[in-house]
């Protein structure tokens, strides 16, 4: 059964206040694309056609708007709820039906990776219960942070430990096979009133079914969950966007690439824009194909 993909662009986004004001911080520019394209077009890029977005009843309008059903790029797409943010596991509870007997990936919204993406899809394939993964950083302490030895067993995982045991961070990305929802079930509150991701990761950790994929050097992984994360995400793209002449997370492109809609409605597509350098980039790829 292939596994789906949930994209988590809910919370209330305090730490990008006042821009959050305004509209969720998915739903932000990063560079010359809003926030959530990045982390779409990484479960695209991993095989993934189904997903849910999880957002605010405020906000999931706006995501309705420019996704739609997600026909349009040879995806299935569908929306819920979040009334309040309650940690990270509650996604799992709020997508239970969408699930089913699925694994799933779930992504959050504003986490950006760049670079090939075979270490997902060999998680993705090998999975069997759950599936984190390692990025070394130099601030693993405002992260998850998981120890590990050699043969890539885990020791240990905390959440924003004063003093790590390592300097391998978990990013925002996270499979887990159908029964996350029925773990998250099971999970209490912590002592900032939410459901702990790391609390689910060690439920499938005691029961011996949680793997650790490492993420290596030609990777770059992302967070633009503050001003200065955000300014930093968006001058990265820019430059490697500059340099190559290549954009990063046109989903219209991936689409495209991945045979998932036809030269057709890639046209079709392109003619609907917005007179823009966006269009303009999707016109060159249009004229190369």
């Amino acid at each position: 059964m292939p596994t789906k993909g949930i994209i988590l662009a809910g919370g209330k986004g305090t730490r990008l206040y006042p821009m959050t004001s305004v509209m969720s911080k998915q739903l932000q520019a990063v560079y010359d694309k809003p926030m959530f394209y990045y982390p779409l077009s990484t479960l695209m890029l991993a095989g993934i056609r189904e997903i849910l977005v999880i957002s605010t009843p405020e906000d999931l309008p706006l995501f309705r708007k420019i996704l739609g059903d997600g026909s349009r790029l040879g995806l299935s797409i569908e929306f819920a709820e979040q009334m309040e943010p309650k940690g990270l596991p509650q996604a799992f509870q709020i997508a239970r039906n969408f699930i089913g007997l699925s694994d799933v990936c779930l992504i959050l919204g504003d986490n950006i990776f760049y670079g090939k993406l075979d270490f997902l899809r060999d998680a993705i394939k090998n999975n069997s219960g759950g599936t984190i993964f390692a990025y070394q950083i130099d601030d693993a302490h405002n992260y998850g942070v998981v120890e590990f030895d050699s043969d890539r067993k885990i020791l240990s995982i905390e959440e924003k430990p004063e003093s790590p045991k390592s300097n391998y961070a978990i990013p925002g990305l996270y499979i887990f096979d159908k029964d996350c929802a029925k773990f998250a079930d099971e999970l209490t509150s912590g002592t900032r009133g939410e459901l702990e991701i790391i609390e689910l990761q060690k439920r499938y950790l005691a029961d011996g079914r949680l793997k650790l994929q490492e993420i290596g050097r030609g990777i770059a992984w992302l967070d633009a969950g503050t001003p200065e994360m955000m300014l930093e995400a968006g001058s990265f793209i820019h430059a490697i966007e500059k340099r190559q002449g290549l954009k990063i997370a046109c989903i219209e492109e991936i689409a495209f690439n991945e045979g998932l809609i036809n030269r057709d409605d890639f046209i079709k597509i392109v003619s609907e824009m917005s007179e823009c350098s966006y269009k303009d980039y999707c016109l060159k790829i249009l004229n190369k194909i």
